[in-house]
């Protein structure tokens, strides 16, 4: 897809029927503008293609209220998701549904595999679709823990590969990578939840924990992508999160691997409540840390786990949270994600989906 130029305007306005429609009086009050520019700038966007004018609302008085939200077709993107055990392939349309998803899982993963892996995935994906939508494909997107290589021998392979600019040479569109948990915090804030504050920290249990920082409704990484990366977060009596909060630690107790998936979560309860208070406190310590330094509204918590077990760990962080000393100090509030094992996948094709046509920050 040739991207079209889109103004500030036209950003913002976008970004602000990404999670609930609105009418053009909403917006043009939100935004500080003219009832005559948000028209300009809507009727634009309806001849791209991107917006789409729900169904009339009839109020008591004045004129009926034409919402407007993204067009599903209007774009297409595509998520490439490297996990622990399991690699992901989806395409996501303008709206965040996902459309097509295919998954495989691996011993670990490899980069020859993971791109073989990839460019199938694409050419099944994009033979499936109609001429005019494979040419609305916008970018494809990537979710990969950085520095692979440090998570053991087998993973030696990836520190001389760059699959990013492997795939980029191949494909007529942008691809961009970003930490896998940055990526799910990404995918919170343009897919998930409407009442999100504009500064959280974002904590995301999986395999191994990970966050994500947002200021000011911008995902902020940092000069060196080290922004939000609580999974390195020193704990005291020693340790990183990641060595308490993760599922590798779970799974170390219960002696066995659990399914990528919410089945065969079948684990004994003293373990299981075990896990969860030591990663509740691990979790509220690093949100409170955090918040000291970032002054936070909120600590948003999700993970790769069933989500009963997610309502479970916020509980407890939030327990946790209540019983740090916090004096001259806000507590941030503890909220629970709400897109769960899709957080990641949806992150990465919220990447060049932001690139394009969310406003630039």
């Amino acid at each position: 897809m040739i991207l079209p130029e889109l103004s500030h305007n036209e950003r913002l306005l976008l970004s602000m029927i990404r999670k609930e429609p609105l009418p053009r009086m909403a917006l043009a009050r939100l935004m500080g503008l003219s009832a005559q520019a948000l028209t300009n700038i809507s009727r634009r966007l309806i001849d791209l293609g991107l917006l789409t004018e729900g169904e009339a609302v009839r109020g008591k008085v004045g004129q009926p209220r034409t919402p407007l939200a993204p067009a599903p077709d209007g774009a297409l993107f595509l998520g490439l998701k490297l996990g622990r055990r399991l690699m992901e392939l989806a395409l996501i349309d303008f709206a965040g549904r996902i459309r097509v998803h295919r998954q495989e899982v691996q011993p670990h993963p490899e980069p020859d595999r993971i791109i073989a892996f990839a460019r199938h995935g694409f050419e099944s994906i994009t033979a499936g679709l109609p001429d005019g939508l494979r040419d609305r494909i916008a970018g494809l997107g990537i979710a990969a823990p950085f520095r692979l290589w440090d998570w053991g021998r087998e993973f030696a392979g990836w520190r001389d590969r760059d699959i990013c600019a492997e795939l980029a040479a191949e494909l007529p569109f942008p691809v961009l990578l970003e930490n896998d948990a940055s990526s799910a915090c990404a995918g919170e804030l343009v897919f998930g939840r409407s009442d999100l504050p504009a500064d959280f920290l974002y904590l995301y249990v999986a395999h191994y924990a990970g966050g994500g920082l947002v200021l000011d409704d911008r995902l902020r990484l940092g000069p060196k992508r080290n922004a939000g990366a609580a999974g390195s977060m020193p704990l005291p009596g020693g340790g990183q999160l990641l060595d308490v909060a993760s599922v590798d630690t779970l799974e170390s107790t219960l002696g066995r691997a659990l399914p990528p998936d919410d089945s065969g979560w079948d684990v004994p309860s003293t373990l299981l409540d075990a896990w969860i208070s030591d990663a509740g406190k691990a979790l509220a310590f690093a949100g409170f840390a955090a918040t000291t330094i970032c002054d936070l509204d909120a600590v948003v918590i999700d993970g790769a786990v069933p989500t009963a077990i997610r309502s479970r760990i916020v509980a407890a962080t939030q327990n946790a949270m209540a019983d740090l000393p916090q004096a001259g100090v806000d507590p941030p509030a503890i909220v629970e994600g709400s897109l769960g094992r899709s957080a990641r996948i949806l992150g990465a094709a919220a990447l060049p989906l932001a690139q394009g046509f969310l406003p630039e920050g």
